[in-house]
Formats: structure tokens, C-alpha cells, sequence
């Protein structure tokens, strides 16, 4: 939530002393209790304050919200006092739907939170008074502030309250060249994409890149808001993407990245420039365009290089790898994919180096070099134990099996094509662990040397050789 200064509130002492006893209070007061203040507050007036009027008791009796409400009327906030009421009764239905299905309803009630009360009263008066004067730039500047404080997980839907008003009223201002209204749109689409509107987000950032372009204005933090249009528009078409990629609307999907990426090259922002071609060659890769996918991704890892980022370069080895995969270009795709499992030993990269791990022992299992997989999967499933990730736990370990075992059935066979008395031995005696089978190591001439030196010899001249495109078995 958003932190604003105290508010330069000054009360008088009947008031503050409301805002103790009532029902504001953050404890619940028994009614045995309320029954002697009452009698105590008669009591303290009719000694001390014999001159008041019955209002001003009145005041002293009621609650806080109540207080605020009819200051409102009194001073003549009448559009004030409608929207608070119109709230607090929003407020109340919400916490009623959140009680039935038992979801946060433990909130407060609103008068029960004078602080909130307070900003309210402070700068809805405020905001109705300038728009009285047709300064709609205070009118934003306070209905914004409001926005702001109640940008928290429990009173969201207040800030797209205001977020709505700041809108309506950024309309109205044509003294800053459209600054607010730039503003207001960014608001609004960030809304509409909290809330899974990716279309509508996409028309309010539009307007505000549109908006922003070849302006040098920034927000309060000195970000360029040009930039984080950008910044917004990518981040929405990638998701607009992802859902068309789900729905097999590639051309949409391809359409609409480039767009981003043509987007992202206004913003001088390389990294950003990076990503757009990242989520390009993904996509692409999908409808099987695999060189301008290549290409993309190239891009993307040559930007990644010159920024010295070696999180992002690992991400794009990886999806080289993948692009190389679906090509038959193994050799190479196991090269990049080494690479990736490097830098991710370097950055201390676990979840990196188990997907790696697990993409290369996917690889050599498929083409049948069963001792190399079980080592990859061996890797990724450490890596998991180290970290302490069940889930990843269980599922490396079903990889790292399913390759001991096929590790373990090209041994088993070729003791049996053996066929000879010492084989049938080592046979029986596995039998009776059932462990781990290991060669003989010497079996006879016949053999010349052991099963597990043939294999690993097979599998080093495959790999300096390169893969064929036929998958090949260690038998």
C-alpha cells in the first residue's frame, strides 16, 4: 500500500474523544461498559460542558463515520457524502459474500477504521471543491491519492474506483499536453489486466504509448513513461500470445509479437528489445518455422552477451537447444544444452540445471545411450534433493529409473547372448540381490573387453561423430 503523509487534520477534543470511546475503537467495548461511559458522558457534559448545544452532543454520542457524514452535509459536500455512502455500502456487500463463502471476511467494517474515514473525508471535500472551481487537475491529484492509498490486496477494488474517476476526469484536462491522461489510461489497462481483461488492457496501454511517443515525461519515481508503455505493452501481448499459441492461432500469436518487438525498439531498452525476440522465437517455433526461429533466438542471445547476462543466456541456449531439437541437429542441441547446465553451476542456478540435465538425458535415452541418460538424470535428481523440491524429487527419480533400467537390461543381455557358465553365474547372483548388476570384467577372449568399456567407447565416438538421425540402440 501506498504510504502518504499524516493528513493536516486538526480535531477538537469532543471529537477525539468520539474517535476513542465509539464505535471506531479497534476493541469491541461490552455493553455493560458502554452503558456507565454513557452515564459518565452525561455526567462530564453536564459539569463541564453546560453551554452545549444538542448537535454538539449529538456529535460527542454518535460514531465516527457517522460524524464524518454529517460533517460532510453540513459543509455542503453533498456529491462527497453520496459516493462515501455509496462505498460504505459496497464495502458492507462485500465482507456479507466474503463472510458466506468464508473468505476474509475478518476485514473491519469501515467504521471501525477511522484512518481510512479520515482520507476519505480529507480528499473526496477536496476533489469536490476544485471540480466546483473546474480545476480538474486538483480533482485528479486527489481522487489519484486516494487510488493510491487503498492499493493494497484487501481494498483493490477502491483503487479501480478511483483509477475509473481519475480516468473520467483526466479527460477533462488539456493544460499538461495529455500528461494525465496518459496516466490515466496506464492505470486502466493495468486494471483491466489484474483482472484478466488482456484485450481492453492492450487498448488503454496502446493509448498510452500512443500518447507518450516522443515525450520525455516521467512518473514519480523518474521512470520515462514512454518506456514503461513499452514496458506494458509487451508484457500484454506476450500473455495475448500464450493464449492464441493455447488456441492454435499462430498467425494471431506471430502477428502480434511483432508488433512487439517493432514496440520494444522505440524504448532504446536492449533487454527489453531481448525478451521481445525471445517470446518471437518461442512462437515461432511452435508453428515449426525453425530457422526464423533460430534467428529470433540468436537475437536474443547475442543482446543477453553484450548485456553480460548470463541468466537470460542460459534461457536462450535452452530454447536454441529445443529449435536445434526439432531439426535432428542432436549433437549440436546436446552442445548448447551443456552450456546452459554450466552457466547455471556458475549462477547457482538448481531449477536451471535439473530442466538441462533432464532435457539431455531425455536426449541421449531417446537414442538409446542409456549410460550417458542416467547420468544426466542421476544430476537433475541431486540437484532436487539438494534443494528440497518433492515434486521435482519424484519426478527426476522416475526419469533416473526408467534409465538405470534400461542401463541395466543392455547388461542383463548381453550376459545372456553370452551364453557362457560365467555369465549364467553373475545372472543367478543378481538375481539374489537385486542390485545393481555390474559387467564382468573379464568374461573371456570371445569378448575381449568388458560391456561397459564397449559401450562407453561406443557412445564417445557417437558423440564426436555426431548423432544419426535414426535412433540407435547400445545392443
Amino acid at each position: 500500500m501506498t504510504t502518504l503523509p499524516p493528513l493536516p487534520m486538526t480535531r477538537p477534543k469532543l471529537t477525539a474523544l468520539a474517535r476513542q470511546k465509539l464505535p471506531c475503537s479497534p476493541t469491541t467495548i461490552p455493553r455493560s461498559q458502554l452503558i456507565k461511559e454513557k452515564d459518565d458522558i452525561d455526567h462530564y457534559l453536564e459539569v463541564n460542558f453546560k453551554g452545549l448545544s444538542k448537535e454538539e452532543v449529538a456529535a460527542y454520542r454518535n460514531s465516527y463515520m457517522k460524524n464524518i457524514c454529517v460533517d460532510m452535509l453540513r459543509d455542503g459536500y453533498h456529491k462527497s457524502f453520496t459516493e462515501l455512502f455509496a462505498l460504505m455500502e459496497q464495502w458492507d456487500a462485500l465482507r456479507e459474500v466474503a463472510r458466506v463463502r468464508s473468505l476474509f471476511w475478518l476485514q473491519k467494517p469501515l467504521e471501525e477504521q477511522p484512518d481510512k474515514l479520515d482520507y476519505f473525508y480529507h480528499y473526496l471535500t477536496r476533489a469536490e471543491a476544485a471540480e466546483r472551481r473546474e480545476h480538474f487537475e486538483d480533482v485528479y491529484n486527489n481522487l489519484y491519492a486516494l487510488a493510491c492509498y487503498f492499493n493494497n490486496s484487501e481494498d483493490k477494488w477502491v483503487r479501480n474506483h478511483f483509477y475509473e474517476r481519475c480516468f473520467k476526469i483526466a479527460q477533462q484536462i488539456k493544460i499538461d499536453g495529455g500528461k494525465k491522461e496518459a496516466e490515466a489510461h496506464a492505470h486502466m489497462g493495468l486494471l483491466h489486466e489484474e483482472d484478466g481483461q488482456l484485450l481492453e488492457a492492450a487498448e488503454h496501454y496502446e493509448a498510452f504509448h500512443q500518447l507518450t511517443q516522443g515525450r520525455i515525461w516521467k512518473d514519480e519515481t523518474g521512470h520515462f513513461l514512454n518506456l514503461l508503455a513499452c514496458k506494458s505493452l509487451l508484457r500484454t501481448y506476450r500473455l495475448l500470445s500464450d493464449k492464441m499459441l493455447e488456441n492454435k492461432e499462430y498467425k494471431q500469436a506471430i502477428k502480434i509479437l511483432i508488433k512487439a518487438s517493432e514496440i520494444t525498439k522505440e524504448g532504446s531498452d536492449k533487454e527489453m528489445q531481448g525478451e521481445a525476440s525471445y517470446y518471437l522465437g518461442l512462437a515461432y517455433l511452435a508453428v515449426g518455422e525453425h530457422e526464423t526461429a533460430l534467428r529470433a533466438l540468436n537475437t536474443y542471445s547475442q543482446i543477453s552477451a553484450d548485456l553480460d547476462d548470463d541468466l537470460s543466456l542460459g534461457r536462450a541456449y535452452e530454447a536454441i537447444a529445443k529449435v536445434l531439437q526439432s531439426q535432428g541437429e542432436t549433437t549440436e542441441a546436446i552442445k548448447y544444452l551443456e552450456k546452459v547446465v554450466n552457466i547455471a553451476r556458475n549462477r547457482f542456478q538448481s531449477l536451471d540445471i535439473v530442466r538441462a540435465s533432464t532435457l539431455l538425458g531425455d536426449i541421449y535415452n531417446e537414442k538409446g545411450y542409456y549410460n550417458k541418460a542416467s547420468e544426466y538424470f542421476q544430476q537433475a535428481f541431486d540437484t532436487t534433493v539438494g534443494i528440497m523440491n518433492t515434486p521435482l524429487m519424484d519426478e527426476t527419480k522416475v526419469h533416473y529409473g526408467i534409465a538405470k533400467a534400461h542401463q541395466m537390461m543392455l547388461t542383463v543381455n548381453n550376459y545372456v547372448e553370452s551364453a557362457d557358465l560365467t555369465s549364467l553365474n553373475y545372472l543367478l547372483s543378481w538375481k539374489e540381490r537385486r542390485d545393481d548388476i555390474e559387467p564382468d570384467p573379464v568374461v573371456g577372449e570371445f569378448r575381449g573387453c568388458t560391456v561397459e568399456h564397449v559401450s562407453r567407447n561406443s557412445e564417445h565416438l557417437e558423440e564426436l561423430r555426431g548423432f544419426p538421425n535414426d535412433q540407435k540402440n547400445e545392443t
